[in-house]
């Protein structure tokens, strides 16, 4: 069985950090923990939430319906408390509430602590009661956050904890819950934590963006890690500006990234066509807004697809990645690095909000300094920068050796000087291209979920991978032939393979969050697919496993 806990109230009074509390202690607890974040794009008042999901074993997705809601205003109250699954309880932070429980919290942590700020300890307290879960995570995980501040401030929250935990006494246990498996089911990670922390890994020595939310979250988690890892971080005055010193970076032999979403990667195109040119192994996280323009800066969406694979003027070869899990989010931003570098070209990573915000628990991802093979050459004074090869793929020497390295933004020679030589130009134009047929062949297959002849299959590329994946396994558990195909690689596209791999269903349903369905047109336009059923999502909020399966279900 499964739970989820729905924190809702105005940004500013303390949803994340209630959220934040919860989902390191039920982690301690031995539960498995999805969680999920829906907020406006505002520092102060509007509708936010955070949705907390718990069970026994993994879990890749929200769930449709919240089984407790925190409401800590009365427009959480009104709006959300309709949303809850059958035999759900309301938490209400007031005086009292008809049909709800009913704690002032604020008034609570003004009495044990002296300051409104010790309500989220009096929730945090109030729901482990509910569950009938114990306080001794809490209690520890408080003791371990508040240290530095003083005995007196960790014994104030325990006591706010503890107070929050039997104002709900008489209704202790009134939620059906998953049972604590007394060892930790793993560390929490979200996705642009799994991000940051892979490239750290892998040596990227140069990050810069200009902050855009939700890609700044992954740009904030490298400038943390920037001292233990010798990463030089710089704040760029706009995204045009960040992708050229990517440039520069990259041609000088620093393995380096940016982030950014959709508008800032509008911005980076010329930049990207620049690194095509030149052969720079730079690689851009793009987290996806709903757009266009500024759209819906602080909600999900998958609308960015097509202007990936094609953004940028002129025609040179990229790859396009989009991880659908926070642990895909580490391997793959690994396999973006080294794509770059063994092809010597631009490589954009696809995520959104729904990913970058997402926490699981995950067994402990790998730390330890693992410096990707840069493709580095040492190279004498006859060196060709773009020398001629059957890959396509020049050897790659850096300056400030005996080779002269001379790259060029013009059309040039295979040793980098620019050239209006006719003939040069298609060389090196057909150079640049042979790399696509190494990339595709090295390119990830889709992977499946469920049995190879079933009777409907749903494909899937990035995020939507937790919510498709919940919906094959509960169709599944009800009888019905089905399964999915996840693409975690969207360019170059192995169009045969995947043809072959989809086989002959009897029905195709294409999963995506947005209005056109770009992974069935890209993969039409590719000879990969004929035809296909859309399921799509535009809203701003993700996809859930029962919305899909009701949706799939004859």
């Amino acid at each position: 069985m499964t739970v989820t806990i729905r924190i809702a109230g105005e940004a500013g009074q303390g949803v994340l950090t209630t959220g934040g509390l919860l989902v390191q202690t039920l982690a301690e607890l031995g539960l498995h923990v999805a969680a999920t974040r829906s907020y406006m794009s505002r520092i102060r008042g509007g509708l936010n939430w955070y949705d907390i999901r718990i069970g026994e074993s993994p879990l890749w997705a929200p769930a449709e319906r919240a089984n407790l809601l925190v409401a800590l205003t009365d427009t959480a109250m009104e709006t959300l408390a309709g949303d809850l699954a059958n035999g759900g309880v309301v938490l209400y932070n007031g005086a009292e509430a008809d049909g709800s429980i009913a704690i002032d919290l604020a008034g609570v942590a003004k009495e044990l602590g002296g300051s409104a700020l010790y309500a989220n300890t009096v929730a945090a307290g109030a729901v482990l009661a509910l569950l009938a879960y114990p306080l001794d995570a809490l209690e520890a995980l408080l003791a371990k956050e508040f240290a530095k501040k003083g005995p007196e401030v960790v014994e104030a929250n325990r006591a706010c904890a503890r107070r929050g935990a039997e104002l709900v006494a008489g209704s202790a246990g009134a939620l059906p819950a998953p049972a604590t498996g007394g060892q930790r089911a793993g560390s929490i990670y979200d996705g642009a934590t799994a991000i940051g922390l892979s490239a750290a890994v892998a040596g990227v020595k140069f990050v810069t963006a200009y902050p855009m939310t939700p890609g700044t979250a992954t740009f904030a988690c490298l400038a943390g890690l920037a001292d233990r890892y010798g990463i030089v971080v710089e704040q760029a005055e706009d995204e045009i500006a960040a992708v050229n010193m990517l440039c520069g970076a990259t041609y000088a032999g620093a393995p380096a990234l940016t982030a950014t979403s959709g508008g800032g990667f509008a911005l980076m195109a010329e930049g990207l066509s620049l690194a095509g040119m030149m052969e720079l192994p730079i690689v851009a996280v793009v987290a996806q807004r709903p757009g266009p323009a500024t759209g819906l800066p602080t909600r999900t969406g998958q609308q960015d697809l097509a202007f990936a694979v094609s953004a940028g003027h002129g025609e040179f070869p990229r790859a396009v990645f989009a991880p659908g899990t926070v642990r895909q989010c580490y391997d793959l931003t690994r396999r973006a690095l080294e794509t770059a570098h063994a092809f010597q070209t631009p490589v954009v990573l696809l995520t959104d909000q729904f990913l970058q915000d997402l926490q699981q628990t995950l067994d402990e991802l790998p730390a330890e300094p693992d410096p990707i093979d840069r493709h580095v050459v040492t190279a004498g004074s006859d060196y060709q920068r773009y020398a001629e090869t059957d890959s396509g793929v020049s050897p790659r020497a850096l300056p400030g050796g005996e080779a002269m390295v001379v790259c060029d933004s013009d059309s040039h020679t295979a040793d980098g000087h620019l050239t209006e030589d006719l003939d040069a130009h298609v060389a090196q134009q057909d150079k640049r291209s042979r790399k696509l047929a190494g990339m595709t062949a090295a390119a990830l297959a889709p992977q499946r979920h469920g049995p190879p002849d079933a009777a409907t299959l749903l494909l899937t590329w990035g995020s939507t991978y937790g919510p498709a994946r919940e919906a094959v396994d509960e169709l599944r558990s009800a009888g019905e032939s089905v399964a999915m195909l996840h693409f975690a690689q969207l360019w170059p596209i192995d169009a045969a393979g995947v043809r072959e791999t989809i086989g002959s269903p009897e029905r195709i349903v294409c999963v995506e969050g947005n209005a056109t369905g770009q992974l069935a047109a890209l993969l039409r336009s590719v000879g990969a697919l004929d035809d296909c059923e859309l399921h799509l999502r535009y809203d701003g909020l993700p996809m859930t496993g029962t919305e899909i399966a009701e949706r799939i279900r004859p």
